[in-house]
């Protein structure tokens, strides 16, 4: 008996970056702020490259705390956003032209949303990374930190409890 012929790597990841170009392209207010993603695997790192409107303080000059906290924010859900999408994009039961075309699943609502301002945003591009502390089918729990320059010296990071949107299908209960 043979093996079917495995995918091309291209292919695999143009499925992957589409996917997540429909998810982030989905959200007009993460098109305004100017925030990317970049994809390793299944690990995002969100983007937000320096813009002269993120300026809170024209004197130090340092990011806009509501333009960081929005940052963090954002990086939380799209990292649930894809905790979602991932095994179904992965396994072949979610179509990734689908997601391209418009069937994107519903986001995440944010219950609330802490952030530790740990020192100045520098005028410069910010990264951030979200890990998921727990996901049920109800509730989500975020951490995200935030870095400039270094990854160990953060400027900034937030945890976040959110509303996780139904799953067609799903019973009841929280998982």
């Amino acid at each position: 008996m043979s093996r079917p012929t495995p995918e091309p790597v291209q292919v695999i990841k143009q499925r992957r970056d589409g996917a997540l170009a429909a998810l982030v392209g989905s959200v007009p207010y993460i098109r305004f702020m100017g925030i990317t993603f970049d994809r390793r695997g299944d690990e995002l790192t969100a983007i937000l490259p320096f813009r002269e409107m993120l300026i809170g303080n024209p004197l130090l000059p340092a990011l806009h705390g509501g333009a960081t906290a929005a940052f963090l924010e954002t990086a939380a859900i799209i990292e649930l956003c894809w905790s979602l999408i991932w095994p179904e994009l992965e396994s072949g039961r979610l179509d990734a032209a689908a997601l391209e075309k418009g069937a994107l699943p519903k986001l995440p609502r944010t219950v609330d949303f802490t952030v530790d301002y740990l020192r100045s945003g520098l005028p410069r591009d910010a990264y951030a990374r979200a890990r998921i502390n727990r996901s049920g089918r109800r509730y989500a729990s975020v951490h995200v930190e935030a870095w400039q320059d270094n990854r160990a010296r953060l400027f900034a990071q937030g945890t976040g409890h959110f509303i996780m949107p139904p799953v067609e299908g799903a019973g009841a209960g929280d998982g």
